[in-house]
């Protein structure tokens, strides 16, 4: 399938073609480009942020894309579709339009949206049947109980490896194995992963690479052009950005049989985001790349500032040269990210005491958002937890890094 697509509608365009649909009833793929206003293909990131997905709305004109809260679309009595739309658990023109963004940001050839990350996850799962699935030991702790709980019993064959050494990955691999999932950085180590390698040793073994980017950001890492086939987000985070929204995607790199297969499941089974929750999260891109800018720019100087502290055992931040992965970030990532970890204090207590003694800090779970976010990361994850007991996970906001750099210093002295 070609990326050469218009996203958005032909409404104005002079002898506009007709959309291209998949074989599933009411799902929008992609307006071709021929005529169109704008080839994307050739626009840069902050410019796909802001227009990929968006138009003026053909009927009030309107700039900010309406809410279609409709559940159901009209159709001729003989059952002809006005607009490829039937049923909003098929598609809905904000899904549509979040699904052509995401794909647009992340050089995709389609993009399916969903209600949460962990639903995005287990929906490509599904789609791959019982088989054999590899993933990194530091995953995300939720990925790796879903794949062993809920997917386990089902028939999935799952192990975890240390990733940081290719030569593990294949050493796991089996005739069996479908899918081998990274994550990079790594949630909450911030471990980091060689996309390409892992890619590489994956289709070696008639594999998929999937890779969780919901930390990298297409900002700042491209798996799909490193190598891997599937880029997979909770919007949650950094994409819807403000705290307000719960999500999730999978962009593909091609559009072939595995795209058709998760667009199926997700057909069938539901598990699809809410118009106003697509609309919010389409706000939140539109800000993206100033935000993720913004909060990199802070964690990489407070990282560094937090190395010098006399009261910090360590900071596991990948933009630091002493950190094990900085020489693959520097390969693969734009920039290093707004996340990092530290661990302060003698034990958990201690460091929760520091967390609790920070002003600009929210203590709660979730990441990527306006507001700068603490948590020790050992008591939210239990008794499984690869995370040391003292260690809190940092998510950077858009605060005057100064007045961030300051509130960490009298937490941490307070607790001399």
């Amino acid at each position: 399938m070609s990326r050469d697509f218009f996203f958005g509608t032909t409404s104005g365009v002079p002898n506009a073609p007709k959309p291209r649909w998949s074989a599933d009833p009411g799902r929008m793929l992609f307006w071709p480009a021929t005529n169109s206003r704008t080839n994307f293909d050739r626009m840069r990131l902050e410019t796909l942020a802001v227009h990929a997905g968006h138009d003026v709305d053909p009927a009030t004109s309107a700039v900010t894309p309406p809410i279609h809260l409709s559940t159901t679309f009209a159709r001729e009595t003989d059952g002809r579709e006005h607009t490829g739309f039937l049923y909003s658990r098929y598609t809905n023109p904000n899904r549509a339009g979040l699904e052509q963004c995401l794909s647009a940001l992340e050089a995709g050839a389609g993009a399916t949206v969903f209600s949460s990350g962990s639903a995005a996850t287990m929906t490509l799962m599904q789609a791959l049947g019982p088989s054999h699935v590899i993933l990194p030991d530091d995953a995300y702790f939720g990925s790796i109980r879903l794949a062993r709980e809920v997917l386990g019993p089902w028939g999935m064959d799952v192990s975890t490896v240390d990733m940081r050494d290719p030569a593990n990955v294949r050493a796991a691999m089996k005739p069996s194995t479908k899918l081998v999932w990274v994550e990079t950085p790594s949630n909450p180590l911030l471990t980091i992963l060689d996309i390409a390698a892992i890619a590489e040793i994956a289709h070696a073994g008639g594999a998929i690479c999937a890779v969780d980017n919901t930390w990298g950001t297409p900002v700042l890492q491209r798996p799909l052009e490193l190598g891997a086939d599937v880029s997979m987000h909770s919007t949650t985070k950094y994409l819807g950005g403000h705290g307000d929204v719960l999500g999730g995607a999978l962009i593909f790199r091609d559009g072939g049989d595995l795209y058709q297969r998760v667009v199926n499941v997700q057909m069938l089974g539901g598990a699809v985001p809410s118009p106003f929750e697509c609309w919010l999260t389409m706000r939140g891109i539109r800000t993206l790349a100033v935000r993720v800018n913004v909060q990199t720019s802070n964690a990489a100087a407070l990282a560094e500032f937090l190395s010098k502290h006399p009261c910090v055992e360590a900071v596991h931040y990948p933009g630091l040269a002493s950190h094990a992965g900085h020489e693959i970030a520097k390969k693969q990532m734009k920039a290093f990210g707004g996340m990092m970890s530290v661990q302060v204090g003698a034990s958990r207590q201690e460091s929760m005491d520091i967390a609790g003694r920070l002003q600009l800090f929210a203590y709660a779970t979730s990441l990527g958002g306006t507001e700068s976010l603490i948590e020790n990361r050992a008591s939210v994850e239990g008794p499984s937890t690869r995370a040391p007991e003292n260690l809190l996970r940092v998510s950077i906001g858009l605060e005057h890094i100064d007045d961030l750099k300051a509130d960490f210093d009298q937490a941490l002295r307070a607790a001399r």
